[in-house]
């Protein structure tokens, strides 16, 4: 039986849901001295390839002074390098080094594993319906 949710309920419903899941997910990491910030970070600039600062900081939603400060111990760490922009003097261009992209690399395997074992628990239909729900929320992400 299915029971018809208003717009309003479910969405509420919906993103609980889905910030629990997300807390859960990124708690399933490897042990280490990383914090969210700055994983967060590292993982925008493996996506994204390479950006400026006050793009970095932009994407992250956080002040500048903020992301000069995570980026920072991304770079005391060697995970982040900074190379000047090909256009601008006044700019510099972030990007993950080999050994951040191996850091993000890790910290995925950790979060795809966990979720595989979650989902493992899940029967043959339970999964058919998330990957469906997954298709719509991304439709919904992209709106």
């Amino acid at each position: 039986m299915t029971t018809e949710h208003t717009a309003e309920s479910l969405a509420k419903t919906l993103r609980g849901a889905i910030i629990r899941f997300s807390r859960r997910v990124r708690q399933a990491r490897p042990v280490g001295d990383l914090t969210f910030s700055q994983l967060s970070a590292l993982t925008s600039l493996q996506l994204a390839g390479a950006l400026t600062p006050r793009e970095l900081a932009d994407v992250e939603r956080v002040q500048p002074p903020t992301m000069t400060k995570i980026v920072g111990k991304l770079e005391e760490r060697g995970l982040v390098a900074r190379t000047p922009h090909p256009t601008d003097g006044r700019q510099v261009i972030l990007a993950a080094t080999d050994e951040g992209r191996a850091v993000y690399a890790s910290h995925e395997r950790a979060r795809n594993e966990w979720l595989a074992v979650q989902l493992d628990q899940l029967s043959p239909e339970e999964r058919d319906t998330l990957a469906r729900a997954a298709e719509i929320l991304q439709r919904v992400a992209r709106a």
